[in-house]
């Protein structure tokens, strides 16, 4: 009789005695296990994600020469339009550096652009991290500000050997200094609690109480350049609806997040020139 009980309490034992070591173990074997098992599963992630690219490609080779035609005429459009742009950019800069020599004012942070692709999104963590193509392997530092056409998708948080982790401005867990677009005024941005296939938000603090926001006449919110982590003037979202704090001092805010922030598959990095 006892026999049996043994071998029908038998997992539960074995569970226990991997949780109990699991504690024992000095946290510095758990976090080398932890990373070794994570530098053993990256290339699957990053083989997986490759094959979907060549999956793309030959899909794209199906279709008919008419529409890769109209896309050939799109495209040059594009890089016209490209083109003048930073022909444009490239008069800004020359002008704020002229500005800040005259006044005497600190430079921004310089930053290399380090274009990525993405590998892979943790559907139980869809707007929690994401998982690019590129770490160590490209000199990718731990805190970068991580972009795409849409504004900012978030901030390495772990780099890899060939990977690394971005957690995305719709985690909770991320803060940026914001300010309404046209006002100096900061503010606070933090992701929110999102469900995994619900549109992405977040939330405002320190709303000035002269501000207004509806759906119908949103405010467009973009980052501060406070901090020295990213940039000004980076889109966030757009801030849809705004509250009285309890405090009664500030306004907190609900911000709507880019759609395309959901399907992104390419981003780019940006790595500070001061940090290598």
């Amino acid at each position: 009789m006892l026999p049996k009980r043994f071998d029908q309490a038998k997992p539960f034992v074995t569970l226990g005695v991997i949780v109990l070591v699991w504690l024992i173990v000095p946290t510095a074997v758990t976090r080398f296990l932890r990373l070794s098992f994570f530098e053993f599963q990256a290339p699957l992630d990053t083989s997986a994600a490759t094959a979907r690219d060549v999956q793309d490609f030959w899909s794209l080779r199906t279709r008919p020469r008419n529409e890769l035609i109209e896309a050939g005429i799109d495209l040059a459009h594009l890089n016209a339009k490209y083109e003048t742009s930073i022909q444009r950019a490239a008069t800004l800069e020359g002008e704020v550096s002229r500005l800040e020599e005259l006044l005497k004012l600190p430079s921004y942070t310089e930053y290399r652009s380090e274009p990525a692709r993405v590998s892979r999104r943790d559907f139980n963590g869809w707007w929690q991290t994401m998982t690019i193509r590129k770490g160590r392997n490209y000199s990718i530092p731990v805190g970068a500000p991580v972009i795409f056409v849409g504004g900012v998708v978030g901030r390495v948080r772990e780099v890899h050997a060939y990977t690394s982790e971005v957690a995305l401005i719709s985690n909770p867990g991320l803060r940026i200094a914001a300010n309404i677009e046209g006002d100096t005024r900061a503010l606070s941005f933090q992701g929110g609690y999102n469900p995994a296939f619900g549109p992405a938000k977040g939330t405002t603090e320190f709303v000035p109480l002269d501000i207004t926001a509806t759906p119908s006449a949103p405010r467009r919110l973009v980052t501060s350049g406070l901090g020295g982590i990213f940039p000004p003037g980076l889109a966030l979202g757009q801030i849809v609806r705004v509250n009285p704090s309890t405090d009664g001092l500030f306004k907190s805010g609900e911000v709507k997040l880019d759609s395309r922030l959901a399907s992104v598959s390419e981003v780019t990095v940006l790595v500070p020139v001061q940090s290598e």
